[in-house]
């Protein structure tokens, strides 16, 4: 059973560190979606402001068309980067990964997990790992939580650091290069 111990371990560590990866993912992409909502908000604003300031439509017919115009490509922006679904995507994620981080954590010495229940484990990881959009994840959270884990001698998904063996040395000397006189 101590092979199943290092293995639950081991997919305890990496969906720990998807929790972290997949939360902060949704911070960011909640960020994008409040950054988009401002201009909308100002645009609408603006159109109000014009609108009751005016005496002739007339007169006021090019500054209205130049907000809508604004207010549309806003709109055409976000509907494009899809903000909203990607931060619900990773909260959601985020959520299942924690689900399961609290499934696995319920196996210790009393408790003992059996081949079956961690294959069904690792299943249910795989296809939380196959939902996740890893390419929609900002470069700068995923090398976080893969130092932070690696410091710590824990493992992290392959998605993250692109090894197999799930460690790496981290290196602190840069390579020192020599230059002979010819």
């Amino acid at each position: 059973m101590t092979n199943h111990k290092d293995k639950l371990q081991k997919l305890l560590d990496k969906s720990e560190c998807l929790v972290l990866v997949c939360s902060s993912a949704c911070s960011y992409w909640s960020f994008i979606k409040f950054l988009f909502s401002i201009p909308l908000v100002l645009t609408s604003s603006a159109m109000c402001i014009i609108n009751s300031i005016s005496e002739d439509a007339t007169k006021m017919k090019i500054p209205n068309i130049v907000v809508n115009a604004v207010s549309v490509l806003i709109v055409s922006l976000n509907n494009n980067i899809k903000s909203s679904e990607k931060a619900d995507q990773f909260k959601k994620l985020g959520q299942a990964f924690m689900m399961l981080t609290q499934e696995i954590d319920a196996y210790d010495d009393e408790n003992v997990i059996t081949a079956e229940k961690y294959n069904m484990l690792v299943l249910k990881y795989d296809n939380l790992i196959n939902d996740c959009d890893f390419e929609d994840i900002p470069t700068r959270y995923k090398l976080a939580a893969s130092k932070s884990f690696n410091a710590n001698n824990r493992y992290t998904p392959i998605q993250l650091n692109g090894t197999i063996n799930n460690h790496f040395e981290m290196v602190t000397k840069k390579p020192a290069i020599v230059m002979e006189n010819i």
